[in-house]
């Protein structure tokens, strides 16, 4: 590895708040490379915009580490110029164009790992591009069957059986082999990743109460304990299911290196009240590296100085600790 991390940045969503929070970013000192894949008179536009210095510089392996006020870039021109705040199906090519080239070059080992910003996936669904998120676009394209959409915040670590589903799919969606894959590919990658030698980890159930011994519904006592006596015989130390409503609790959260929930509504909520603004969505599974902020796109404060830079940072120094 290079003495400094090479840390690509995709900004997502051109008219978000995304260049904002990358140029915020962009003023403190890094123990990194951070290159931008992006329009590089978007950024300038945006930094003007916000009044604050960028200087903008192409990359290459001879680039010291980030310096306050700099960024290198690798250029993507946009299709239409950008008005903050409002979005353009015509720039939607764009988007899919810098998630591509981050991976690839993530995949052909140009960068220790990627920082991704907020995207709009309607806008790119209107656009024509089946998008349901960043997670399953990188299992596509790295070609990586079982992957999992991790949260991390300050009290805890939670994954995810489901990810970008209607609510109405999501028990069907749910079996004995998908929830026994997630948790043992979760299990490896706490250790390898996250540096933990055995990990403890909470399983909910799907149904209220953890489906009250069926009375509820019968998927806890037909899928989720039979996958959980699977991962017990294989030596992986899962309790549950428990019922997410008292789960999320300090007596249960001391107790676990990561907690597992059936959809994704039943985490987030949590996940984001405790730890929104640091909270980190990290795709395990890949052969690459990836982070995210934990919010969304923010049209409605892009370019006014309001945006707040602190999952995007938290994202890179997430990035930062596992690329070492």
């Amino acid at each position: 590895m290079p003495s400094y991390p090479r840390i690509l940045i995709t900004p997502g969503e051109p008219a978000g708040i995304g260049p904002d929070i990358t140029i915020k970013m962009a003023q403190k000192a890094w123990d990194a490379k951070l290159v931008v894949v992006g329009d590089p008179d978007l950024l300038t536009s945006r930094a003007k915009l916000l009044n604050l210095p960028l200087t903008l510089k192409e990359w290459n392996d001879r680039t010291a580490a980030h310096q306050p006020g700099e960024l290198s870039i690798l250029p993507i021109a946009l299709n239409q110029p950008v008005v903050p705040g409002i979005l353009n199906t015509a720039n939607a090519e764009y988007v899919i164009n810098s998630l591509t080239l981050a991976t690839d070059y993530c995949l052909q080992k140009k960068a220790e790992a990627w920082v991704t910003g907020p995207v709009n996936k309607s806008i790119l669904n209107q656009a024509g591009y089946a998008f349901t998120g960043h997670t399953e676009f990188l299992a596509e394209r790295c070609q990586t069957k079982s992957v999992i959409m991790l949260f991390v915040a300050p009290q805890m670590k939670v994954a995810l059986i489901t990810t970008h589903l209607p609510l109405s799919q999501v028990a069907d969606a749910i079996s004995q082999e998908k929830i026994s894959t997630i948790i043992t590919l979760l299990h490896r990658e706490l250790i390898k990743r996250f540096n933990i030698t055995n990990p403890r980890i909470l399983v909910c159930g799907l149904n209220p109460h953890a489906g009250e011994q069926g009375h509820l519904g019968r998927e806890e006592i037909e899928i989720i304990q039979p996958a959980l006596q699977e991962l017990r015989a294989q030596h992986i130390d899962v309790i549950g299911p428990l019922p997410a409503d008292t789960l999320f609790t300090e007596k249960y959260l001391i107790q676990a290196d990561a907690i597992v929930a059936m959809y994704h509504d039943q985490a987030l909520p949590v996940v984001k009240y405790l730890g929104f603004g640091n909270a980190v969505n990290v795709t395990l599974g890949l052969p690459i590296i990836r982070t995210s902020v934990d919010h969304g796109t923010a049209l409605d404060v892009a370019g006014t100085q309001q945006a707040d830079p602190g999952s995007l940072e938290a994202a890179l120094r997430l990035a930062l600790q596992l690329s070492f």
